[in-house]
């Protein structure tokens, strides 16, 4: 099911420089050409366009007139949701406010002697559209996206947040997702998914205005439309399949690794799974509980597919060795399941989350250790960070001259000009002094 390569081994090598280079360039030409049709029709005929994909793929009996969650839907989700899935969310919601009320940057500014004062204004854009998947016809609702979105955006002050999410057969949303948005105010909703639901929060409809911010997950479409209007909108990240990287000493227990390995792969057939040990006999273990614990599972079939595709054990010779190879992957969720984590923290540059020591799985990030789950895949946590408050945030500078700040920097901003050809520049320093 799953291989166990030495890394300092020819295939082991080969293997690691493919991982390093995992990033997808292309999208699937079909999903890229497919996508590049659906967001045209939706820009040229709007809410048309969205109703007719939205029956074709989702309600057959979708109408423009409930294309929004109604009140009396919400009032009717009150009813089908016990009390125990409230508290959790309700602690999920609060764990997750908490962490990122930390995020929230102010507006400051800079006072120099002349009287010059310099600054940056941070406010919130306008509008923001979460997008959640509705996972098979809502029997699997994505509740922790709709917090770890909407919370982040809430914080920042965004005054419009929308959800979008795919209906199932019977046009109906799971009342967890619509009970999980009312949590955090969100009252906003509109029955629709895939690339068509990306087009119309980006381009906007008669019924549907559209955001300044998209965030969310979703499937290869949903990804591909959010590359194709990035730059109208501002999007959260290009995000490929779920990954983890479990980095393991001989003191780890292989029953919780092959655990976190299963989480991860039972998310997708592309997902990641894979672990870099400095223990042989621990490799061994870890296959062993692997065969153990997936025929148990639900959705084995998707993990043993994701196992048997992209999982993999890697032998290190040293942690030095595992700890930079993690850093050069990049890893959307980085497992140190090794004595010391603490230790090696300082050590890693390059990670989503990091997850620190056999007692603190992957799935606590996912849902309530407060931190947000959506993060950085395909080895841009070299470049990019997990969505946040500041996500939701612009920074616009903020100058003020005085006249007597104008004349002490005259000469120089003149200087720069010229030098630059640009005479008018100069000029409008020079007209404000006398100097014409």
């Amino acid at each position: 099911m799953i291989n166990i390569v030495p890394l300092s081994s020819a295939e082991g090598r080969s293997i690691a420089t493919a991982i390093r280079n995992r990033f997808a360039d292309e999208t699937d030409a079909s999903c890229r050409e497919a996508v590049t049709s659906i967001l045209a029709r939706v820009r040229r005929e709007g809410d048309a366009a969205v109703l007719e994909f939205s029956r074709q793929f989702d309600s057959p009996s979708m109408a423009l007139e409930n294309l929004r969650v109604a009140s009396d839907e919400f009032a009717q989700a009150e009813n089908e949701v016990d009390d125990a899935f409230r508290q959790t969310l309700r602690f999920a919601a609060e764990r997750i406010r908490r962490f990122h009320e930390r995020e929230m940057e102010d507006s400051w500014f800079l006072t120099r002697d002349d009287g010059t004062v310099t600054g940056r204004l941070v406010r919130p854009v306008d509008s923001a559209g979460l997008y959640v998947p509705g996972g098979k016809e809502g029997s699997t609702p994505l509740v922790s996206s709709v917090l770890m979105n909407g919370i982040p955006a809430q914080i920042a002050g965004v005054g419009r947040r929308v959800m979008v999410t795919p209906p199932g057969r019977d046009g109906r949303v799971s009342p967890a997702l619509l009970i999980a948005a009312r949590e955090i105010g969100i009252d906003e909703i509109y029955k629709m998914g895939s690339a068509w639901a990306i087009g119309a929060l980006a381009y906007g409809t008669a019924t549907i205005p559209r955001v300044d911010v998209i965030v969310g997950p979703g499937n290869q479409y949903v990804a591909e439309a959010k590359r194709q209007v990035m730059g109208r909108v501002r999007i959260d990240m290009l995000a490929g399949p779920s990954e983890v990287l479990i980095v393991a000493d001989a003191t780890a227990e292989a029953a919780f690794v092959a655990a976190d390995m299963l989480a991860q792969a039972e998310h997708d057939p592309q997902a990641l799974a894979m672990v870099i040990t400095t223990s042989e006999q621990l490799a061994k273990e870890i296959v062993a509980e692997l065969d153990r614990q997936l025929p148990l599972l639900p959705r084995a079939d998707i993990a043993r597919t994701a196992l048997a595709e992209r999982g993999l054990i890697l032998v290190a010779d040293s942690l030095e060795a595992a700890v930079e190879l993690a850093n050069e992957i990049a890893i959307e969720h980085l497992e140190l399941q090794v004595a010391e984590p603490w230790q090696w923290l300082p050590k890693i540059r390059h990670a989503g989350a990091i997850f620190l020591g056999s007692w603190t799985p992957e799935a606590a990030g996912d849902y309530v250790a407060g931190p947000n789950h959506v993060l950085p895949t395909m080895g841009t946590a070299r470049i990019a960070s997990a969505l946040g408050v500041e996500t939701f945030l612009k920074k616009s500078s903020i100058i003020s001259y005085s006249r007597q700040s104008l004349e002490g920097d005259a000469a120089h901003i003149q200087r720069l000009a010229g030098l630059e050809g640009l005479t008018a520049h100069g000029n409008s320093v020079a007209i404000r002094l006398g100097r014409r």
